[in-house]
């Protein structure tokens, strides 16, 4: 399948982090060995990691912007009506993802829930897509299943889940944000 190319609102898009038996090396990983570990996805409640296998972070309200964030810094000058733009040195990024709160997803002893500050480096992918696929395994083949059933476009990138914070809710449904930073560059975007 093809890069998404009309416009359209990415309401089936998804975020999902690996969780293999033994983890990579970070160092080596090109286009194919990403879409390699999200071959099976297993369940975050009683779900147990193997080979090539991921969760999906279910729920999602809101995701931030992904890419690679500018490194511009504005620099005001002397007598001049406007700043000098300059490009800076980027601090390591991270982002909030808002996601409904299901309890049982993240409680300790689940995969989701370990991960939230246990210091590992994990593999994520977002990928954009604007109609619902046959399933949310990448498709490395590209026979059409999965993720090739339908245009997308793929990211991935290193990072730790480091936060979660629960915000109880009066009137609506209970909300948490998941913190990640990010370890490394954003690889992408790709597409079968």
């Amino acid at each position: 399948m093809s890069h998404i190319n009309s416009i359209g609102a990415g309401m089936y898009s998804d975020l999902s982090v690996a969780v293999p038996l033994t983890p990579p090396s970070f160092l080596t990983l090109d286009e194919a060995d990403f879409k390699d570990l999200f071959a099976t996805e297993i369940n975050s409640v009683g779900g147990t990691p193997a080979t090539d296998t991921y969760v999906r972070l279910k729920n999602v309200r809101e995701f931030p912007a992904m890419g690679t964030p500018p490194n511009v810094v504005n620099v005001p000058v002397y007598g001049q009506a406007t700043s000098q733009q300059i490009k800076g040195q980027t601090d390591a990024p991270s982002m909030e993802i808002q996601l409904n709160y299901v309890a049982n997803e993240w409680a300790d002893g689940t995969v989701l829930g370990d991960m939230v500050g246990d210091g590992l480096q994990y593999v994520f992918r977002f990928a954009l897509l604007n109609s619902l696929p046959d399933g949310y395994e990448s498709d490395s083949v590209g026979g059409g299943a999965g993720l090739g059933s339908t245009e997308n476009s793929m990211y991935f990138w290193v990072g730790k889940t480091e936060a979660l914070q629960v915000t109880p809710q009066l009137t609506d449904a209970n909300t948490a944000t998941v913190t990640i930073t990010i370890q490394s560059e954003f690889s992408g975007a790709y597409t079968v």
